[in-house]
């Protein structure tokens, strides 16, 4: 018997969303991931406006960072930060992000 083998059979049976989320829970692949889901939704959470001039969204532990070149629209996000951190929370199903940082 393989130890590949052997080690999947220790595991259990996984459904392939189980495995996935078991993975990530470990990989840095998980942020990136939650950014692409974020990005996704930005402009219903935001607005077009907003959505059209943000730069990046990226997601590093529990930090959101949202970058813009548009000085007007960084003062607005930055009034919004707290808003911005329950809607982003809220789209992710999840209390994963604890600040947001704009540059």
């Amino acid at each position: 018997m393989s130890d590949r083998f052997f080690y999947l059979a220790a595991m259990g049976e996984y459904s392939l969303g189980d495995a996935l989320q078991k993975f990530l829970r470990g990989s840095k692949l998980r942020g990136d991931l939650r950014a692409l889901q974020i990005t996704d939704v930005w402009e219903q959470l935001m607005g077009k406006t907003i959505a059209k001039y943000t730069d990046s969204i990226k997601i590093y532990g529990d930090k959101l960072y949202i970058s813009t070149k548009v000085a007007p629209l960084k003062q607005e996000l930055l009034f919004q930060k707290e808003n911005i951190l329950l809607r982003v929370n809220e789209a992710l199903n999840e209390n994963v992000i604890k600040e947001v940082i704009i540059n």
